[in-house]
């Protein structure tokens, strides 16, 4: 029975305000951006130039960029295709005696971890917190990793 004055209606349906997503931290994509990366599978993607990095599901960023530093000259972070070997919440780095919580490790013995944005490293890709934690929880053992210049 229909009630007068009212109807039924299909709610509209609109653009995206944001199709790349807005320029505000913690805010995601409303439509997923496509990966910097030309690998599909990777599951985390890096680049060297723009000292971002994103998590990606099938080619689609998940979150990021996300702002980071890498290695400096005589301990470059290699452009490579690689996978995650093994993640520890608090891993203390013997070779350079100091702290790397949320460490995801990749290429060796290279890591995401947290760390000082503004100064380059010796070849692992220092984080934000959020970034860092947001990285460890996401990726897993055998998680393909791509860095690109």
């Amino acid at each position: 029975m229909a009630v007068a004055g009212f109807s039924s209606v299909a709610p509209a349906v609109a653009e995206p305000l944001f199709p790349g997503g807005p320029d505000v931290p913690g805010i995601p994509s409303i439509i997923a951006t496509p990966s910097p990366c030309p690998v599909v599978e990777a599951r985390a993607c890096m680049r060297l130039s723009t000292n971002e990095a994103w998590l990606v599901d099938n080619g689609r960023v998940v979150f990021g960029p996300t702002p980071i530093s890498h290695g400096k000259a005589g301990f470059e972070t290699p452009p490579a295709v690689t996978r995650v070997s093994f993640k520890r919440e608090f891993h203390w780095s013997t070779m350079h005696n100091a702290p790397m919580r949320w460490a995801t490790f990749f290429n060796g013995d290279m890591a995401f971890h947290v760390g000082p944005i503004q100064a380059q490293s010796h070849g692992c890709v220092r984080m934000t917190e959020d970034g860092a934690h947001r990285f460890f929880d996401y990726l897993n053992p055998g998680d393909i990793v791509q860095v690109i210049v």
